[in-house]
């Protein structure tokens, strides 16, 4: 069984569902995740200095906490953004059937 401790979530933002999709497709051929779920959202931030509020994507990229240093620099070599929202979550709790289906089916 595997342990919530060793899996968890890492969430980023894109533009548009076209790079969203680019690094959902490569995550899942490495096996670097088990399933992507990608989210229209809308943002409000301050960049430079000046606020902005854009249309996003965001991903939830469901994986084992052994592959979230390997992930990260995955979707940072794919991502257009200078300064991209990458961070990373371990589950506290879950259901024991899932977490093993997100073990097996990472690499």
């Amino acid at each position: 069984m595997t342990s919530p401790a060793e899996t968890g979530v890492i969430t980023t933002t894109v533009p548009d569902r076209t790079i969203a999709r680019q690094i959902a497709d490569a995550l899942l051929t490495e096996r670097l995740a088990a399933c992507v779920q990608l989210l229209d959202i809308e943002s409000h931030y301050v960049w430079k200095g000046e606020r902005a509020a854009e249309a996003e994507v965001m991903l939830l990229i469901k994986t084992r906490t052994v592959l979230f240093e390997r992930t990260m620099a995955r979707i940072k070599a794919l991502h257009p953004y200078e300064t991209p929202e990458i961070a990373a979550q371990t589950f506290a709790t879950g259901f024991g059937p899932y977490l093993d289906w997100i073990a097996n089916s990472t690499a």
